[in-house]
């Protein structure tokens, strides 16, 4: 008879899921840190990584994040620790992810070009065309 001593693997994506930002204008990164369960110097290093993440200090010098800074970093921890990126990956999703989807217009062509004008610019164009042709004697 053999017993299985194997723990159940966590379901990470449930924790994630699970978090609860609180309503407030500011956090502390030793308090960013507890929510993700990260050090606060895996913060610091993602700030040297991540040109968007980038909190304001205090006037002592700490380190201040606020809710949007906050969710990417939830965002960052997800990419990095669930979906399995590198850094370099992690940091071109996160640029595509913020860049607006530009919606491609067309040319700026009339809709119909009246065929008078047409006609007077294949005139000019033959004339030009005469004047720069040698001509037979």
């Amino acid at each position: 008879m053999s017993i299985s001593m194997a723990a159940p693997k966590k379901n990470r994506s449930k924790k994630s899921a699970e978090l609860v930002i609180p309503d407030k204008l500011y956090f502390r990164i030793g308090e960013v840190a507890k929510m993700l369960a990260l050090p606060t110097y895996v913060l610091r290093f993602w700030e040297t990584e991540f040109p968007q993440l980038k909190p304001t200090k205090s006037n002592t010098g700490q380190r201040m994040y606020r809710r949007r800074e906050v969710e990417l970093a939830v965002r960052v921890k997800k990419l990095l620790y669930e979906e399995g990126f590198t850094i370099a990956g992690a940091r071109e999703r996160l640029k595509a992810e913020n860049k607006p989807a530009k919606a491609q217009s067309g040319l700026p062509f009339p809709k119909a070009a009246p065929s008078a004008s047409l006609r007077e610019v294949k005139r000019g164009l033959t004339e030009i065309l005469g004047i720069l042709s040698p001509r037979k004697r």
